[in-house]
Parts: structure tokens; sequence; C-alpha cells
């Protein structure tokens, strides 16, 4: 195995990872390669939520991004977040210690304005 890989339990082998605290979420961003060595990219948001008996779990919604869509996907992403910000009023920034600047995507707080969204409420 060559070093700076590392085998993980579904036979993938995992390139590079990085996790983003962004508010009560975190993202995780890995890197993986298939047994052909083709790249891909899992992004995965994790919520820490409370069950009926009181105890935590975390829930995890996950994407599998394949290279061939990298580029589309990034113009998409760029495009939407744009579009946000130009229709977004501007807040003053309170606490950026939840938020990474070192992303090719600039984000700060006062992009975020979107409320928590339960989509549990979807079916009433």
């Amino acid at each position: 195995m060559e070093e700076g890989f590392e085998k993980n339990g579904s036979d993938r082998e995992e390139i590079f990872s990085k996790s983003v605290r962004a508010g009560k979420r975190t993202y995780f961003f890995d890197v993986k390669s298939t047994k052909g060595n083709d790249y891909y990219l899992t992004i995965t948001e994790s919520k820490k939520r409370f069950g009926d008996d009181g105890k935590f779990f975390y829930e995890k919604h996950k994407l599998f991004l394949y290279k061939e869509d990298f580029e589309k996907f990034a113009e998409g992403l760029n495009e939407a977040v744009a579009h946000i910000k130009s229709i977004s009023p501007v807040v003053e920034n309170t606490s950026s210690s939840d938020y990474s600047s070192d992303s090719s995507i600039s984000s700060s707080p006062s992009d975020n304005k979107f409320s928590d969204v339960n989509f549990e409420d979807l079916d009433k």
C-alpha cells in the first residue's frame, strides 16, 4: 500500500479527508478511489439529533460525486451561491469561528440566511 493511502472497511482507498464545522452541522469531504484507481468525492452532512428517548444520534446525508461531474457540479454550485448572495440582504458578521474561509466558495455567517429545515414537516 502506498504512503498516504488508507484502506477503509469498504475496500476503497481513502485519499484525502477534510471536515468543516458549520454551526450545528459538520460536513465531511472525502476523496476516495475505486479498485480501478478512479477518483470520486463523497460529501457527508452530519447533524446531531435527539431521539424520543432523549439519547442523541447523528443524522447523516451522503452525496457521491464522480470526477466526470466535478466541473458541472462546481459551476452549478457557484452559480447558485452567487445568486443567493446577490438577492440576500447584507448582515453584520457576528462570529466567524464556525466557518472556514479557505475554500474556493467563500462563506461567512452573513451568507447563511437559511432556517433549519425539518423534512418531517413536509409530510403534513
